[in-house]
C-alpha cells in the first residue's frame, strides 16, 4: 500500500470528524469508516474506503453492497431520505470497464441515494473537486509524494483520539447522576391514587376535588395551589397505569440527562405549565401528570434546539414520532385534557431552556428562557383570573350554588348579563339563585330566556312549570311539564305532571 493512499484516507477522516460527522462504525483493519452527520442534507452519511481497485466487477459488488448498507441505516436513522457519499481511495483506477457503476448515483427504494467517487493517486484533484462539488462545500488538501509510516500513524492516532474523546463527551452528556426523583414522584402518585381510592374513589369529583384537581371555581376563589397538586392525582387505574409507565420509562433519561434538581425543576414547572393551560382553555376538571410527562418530551425537544447533531443522532426522530403520536392520539379521543399536554410541553421546553445543561451555560439563551417563562406565565394567569366568559363565570357561579351562597351566586351572573355576555345556563343558574331568594317573578323571566336561547333546556321547563303551578296556573303549568317529558323521560317531570292531573 502507497503511504500516500494512507494519508489521505486519515486526512479525509480528520477533515469530515472536524465539520461535525460522528464515527458509526470502523472495520477492524481500519480500512473502512462510516460517518454520520444528520444536519448535512448533501450527505448524511460518508462511507470512506482504502482499497486498491483490481477489477470492475469488484467494484460494482462493492457499491452495491454499500448501497444495502446504506439503506438499512436509512431505516435506522427513520429518515424519510437519505444522501450517502461513498469515497474510495485507490493506487490505481480498475484495469477494466467500471465507470458506468460510479457514473451515476445508485438508488434504493427512491429514498436512499448512494454517490459513488475513486480518488486515485493520477487523479487526487479532480476527485477531491468531486467530493466538495458533492458536499456543497470548498475541501483543499496538499499531499506530498511521499509519506514515512510514521506521519500516517501520527495522523492516524490523532483522528482516533478525537473521535474517542468526543464519544466519550457525548457518553457523559446522557449520564449525568442517577435517577432519583422520579421514582420519588412515581411513589407519590401511586400513594396518591390509593388514598383516593380508599377514601371515595379516583372516579368521584368530589373526591378529586377535596385532594386538589384542578377544578376553575375553587382556582378562582384564591386556591392557587390546585396549579401543582393536580399532577399527583389521577383519574381511574387505566390513567394512572399509562402515566406511571410513561414516567417510569421516559423520566430516568430526562434526569440522567439534566440532572436531579434540574429535572425536578423540569417536572414541576411542566406540570404547573400544563394545569394553567388546561385552566384557561378548559373549564372541566382535570388531574394527571401527563402535562409533567409531556414536559420531560419538551426538554428533550431543547436538546435537539441546542444541541441537534447529537439529537438527531441518538433520539431525535424517536422522540419527534412519539410526541407526534400521542398529540394525534389525544385530540382523536374524547375525554384528554389536549390543553395540559401542549401547556406541558411548551413548559417542558422554557423549563430545559433556563436552567440548560449540567456544567454549561449559555447566558443569553438562558435569561430570554426566564423572561419569556414569566412574561406568559404572568399573561395566562392575568388572563385566566379575570376570564368573564359564561364558562368560567357560570362554573364559579355553580360552586357558590352548591355552597348555598345564592347571594354572591346572583351578583356574579347578574353582572354577566346586564353586560350581555350570558348564555342558556348563565340565565338558568341567575333564576336558580332568584328563585332561592324569593325573586320570583325574575326568575320566571330569566327561565323564559333560556328556553329562548336553549329550546332543548328541558330543566327550564320544568322549574318554570312549578312557579305557574305556584301561582295556581296549572293549565300553563302542565304545558310546561309535558315539553319537559318530551325533552327528557325524568321520574320528577311525571310525578308533577300526575300530582297535578290528580289536582284538576
Amino acid at each position: 500500500m502507497s503511504n500516500r493512499e494512507d494519508y489521505l484516507f486519515w486526512k479525509l477522516a480528520r477533515i469530515f470528524t472536524d465539520k461535525g460527522y460522528s464515527l458509526m462504525h470502523m472495520s477492524e483493519d481500519h480500512n473502512e469508516l462510516w460517518l454520520e452527520d444528520t444536519t448535512n442534507k448533501h450527505a448524511q452519511v460518508i462511507r470512506l474506503l482504502r482499497s486498491d481497485l483490481d477489477w470492475g466487477k469488484k467494484l460494482q459488488r462493492d457499491v452495491h453492497h454499500s448501497a444495502v448498507q446504506a439503506e438499512n441505516i436509512r431505516k435506522h436513522l427513520m429518515k424519510r431520505q437519505l444522501n450517502v457519499l461513498n469515497i474510495y481511495i485507490s493506487m490505481h483506477l480498475p484495469v477494466d470497464e467500471f465507470e458506468s457503476y460510479i457514473q451515476r448515483p445508485i438508488q434504493v427504494n427512491k429514498k436512499t441515494l448512494l454517490h459513488s467517487v475513486i480518488i486515485d493517486q493520477e487523479n487526487v484533484e479532480n476527485g477531491i473537486s468531486h467530493v466538495s462539488k458533492i458536499l456543497n462545500d470548498d475541501i483543499t488538501i496538499q499531499l506530498n509524494d511521499e509519506y514515512e509510516d510514521q506521519d500516517v500513524m501520527e495522523l492516524k492516532s490523532l483522528v482516533l483520539k478525537n473521535v474517542v474523546s468526543k464519544s466519550k463527551q457525548e457518553q457523559q452528556f446522557f449520564e449525568n447522576g442517577k435517577p432519583f426523583f422520579t421514582y420519588v414522584f412515581l411513589a407519590i402518585q401511586i400513594a396518591m391514587f390509593i388514598l383516593l381510592e380508599m377514601t371515595g374513589g379516583s372516579n368521584n369529583q368530589e373526591n378529586l376535588i377535596r385532594y386538589g384537581a384542578k377544578f376553575n371555581p375553587l382556582i378562582l376563589e384564591g386556591e392557587w395551589w390546585r396549579f401543582i397538586t393536580p399532577i399527583f392525582l389521577h383519574i381511574g387505574f387505566l390513567h394512572i397505569l399509562m402515566n406511571s409507565l410513561a414516567l417510569y420509562y421516559l423520566g430516568p433519561t430526562v434526569e440522567q440527562i439534566f440532572g436531579r434538581i434540574r429535572f425536578v425543576w423540569i417536572y414541576l414547572f411542566s406540570g404547573f405549565a400544563g394545569v394553567l393551560a388546561s385552566f384557561l382553555f378548559s373549564s372541566h376538571l382535570s388531574a394527571g401528570a401527563s402535562g409533567a410527562i409531556f414536559g420531560c418530551f419538551g426538554a428533550l425537544l431543547y436538546i435537539g434546539a441546542a444541541n441537534p447533531k447529537l439529537f438527531f443522532r441518538t433520539m431525535g426522530m424517536n422522540v419527534i414520532v412519539v410526541i407526534i403520536i400521542n398529540l394525534v392520539f389525544g385530540f382523536s379521543v374524547s375525554g384528554i385534557d389536549n390543553y395540559g399536554h401542549l401547556g406541558g410541553l411548551v413548559g417542558g421546553f422554557l423549563a430545559a431552556a433556563i436552567v440548560h445543561f449540567p456544567k454549561q451555560h449559555k447566558w443569553f439563551t438562558q435569561i430570554g428562557a426566564l423572561l419569556l417563562a414569566a412574561i406568559v406565565t404572568g399573561g395566562l394567569l392575568f388572563m385566566g383570573f379575570n376570564n368573564e366568559s359564561p364558562e368560567v363565570i357560570n362554573g364559579l357561579a355553580q360552586q357558590k350554588l352548591n355552597d348555598e351562597n345564592y347571594e354572591e351566586a346572583y351578583k356574579l351572573l347578574n353582572q354577566l348579563v346586564k353586560k350581555n355576555k350570558g348564555d342558556a345556563v348563565t340565565y338558568f343558574q341567575l333564576s336558580y339563585s332568584e328563585i332561592q331568594l324569593q325573586k320570583l317573578e325574575k326568575a320566571k323571566g330569566h327561565l323564559q330566556k333560556t328556553i329562548e336561547l336553549d329550546p332543548k333546556f328541558h330543566q327550564a321547563y320544568y322549574n318554570l312549570a312549578l312557579l305557574y303551578a305556584n301561582e295556581g296556573n296549572f293549565t300553563k303549568a302542565k304545558e310546561l311539564v309535558q315539553k319537559a317529558l318530551e325533552l327528557s323521560k325524568d321520574k320528577k317531570y311525571e310525578e308533577l305532571l300526575n300530582k297535578m292531573n290528580q289536582a284538576s
